[in-house]
């Protein structure tokens, strides 16, 4: 069985860049259709370009927070598709964190960014992938994969609200798997460490030496590309992975297995 997601739909959010932009370009290369969802518009069509309206793939434009806004994109990718196969919760915030500032609100911000605007948009998507599969007696309803991070094992001070909703996102995906599992639609994450993503990309910028850290303490020695997130993403929205659910991989280059608390976290 390969791990074809050829003639799905797929909706992508935090498409606009990064990671979530990775994941939408494989997919739409292996041929799935695509609604890239993210609320900056103009780096959405900067990326998507001449192919924005294509047959292929589409965008949204959208505060996702906004429960008024999920409904409109799940009515949106109905317009363009009519139909939703799979869900990537690939829209994530790294916030910096200080406990001791009252009023630091990092921790709110990355609940309501990574978690509950994940957690809202699957049960919408949920909800459609059900009333679409009335009459279907076997196979995948649905898949969702959830963008979460080693974050969520890893005690840093200076990312407390990113690591809380890490571990939050890794049971929420263990719990929606559940729920989901009697109407036959999975959920998996896949728990990234240094991969090449936007937050990334300006970490080096700004902090030169950071690259050699993660070298140090990461046993395959360098950083992912967004592409090889993108491609384990695939796995587990295909139906090579059918007895595959609420399994949170670990895309780290085996950093989890060395790595002491007290290590820079990039």
């Amino acid at each position: 069985m390969s791990f074809s997601i050829d003639g799905k739909t797929a909706i992508v959010t935090g498409a606009a860049n990064g990671i979530g932009l990775a994941v939408a370009r494989h997919f739409t290369e292996c041929g799935a259709n695509v609604m890239h969802a993210d609320m900056d518009e103009a780096s959405l069509l900067k990326e998507l370009g001449p192919a924005a309206g294509d047959a292929k793939q589409t965008y949204f434009a959208g505060d996702l927070r906004e429960k008024l806004t999920i409904a409109n994109l799940i009515s949106a990718t109905l317009d363009a598709y009519d139909r939703i196969d799979i869900l990537v919760n690939a829209s994530r915030q790294v916030v910096a964190s200080d406990f001791f500032d009252p009023n630091d609100k990092s921790v709110e911000i990355s609940m309501e960014q990574n978690v509950l605007t994940s957690l809202r948009l699957s049960q919408h998507v949920a909800k459609r992938m059900i009333k679409q599969s009335e009459g279907q007696l076997e196979g995948q309803v649905g898949a969702i994969v959830n963008l979460s991070s080693i974050a969520a094992c890893r005690a840093t001070s200076s990312l407390l609200g990113y690591s809380i909703s890490s571990a939050a996102l890794d049971q929420m995906t263990r719990s929606m798997a559940v729920v989901l599992a009697p109407k036959r639609i999975r959920v998996n994450a896949v728990a990234i460490g240094s991969v090449m993503s936007a937050s990334l990309q300006q970490a080096l910028k700004d902090h030169g030496d950071f690259r050699s850290d993660i070298e140090e303490h990461t046993p395959l020695a360098r950083v992912a590309s967004a592409t090889e997130v993108a491609a384990t993403v695939q796995y587990l929205a295909s139906e090579s992975a059918a007895f595959v659910t609420g399994h949170v991989l670990t895309v780290d280059g085996g950093r989890t297995l060395i790595d002491p608390v007290a290590a820079p976290v990039h």
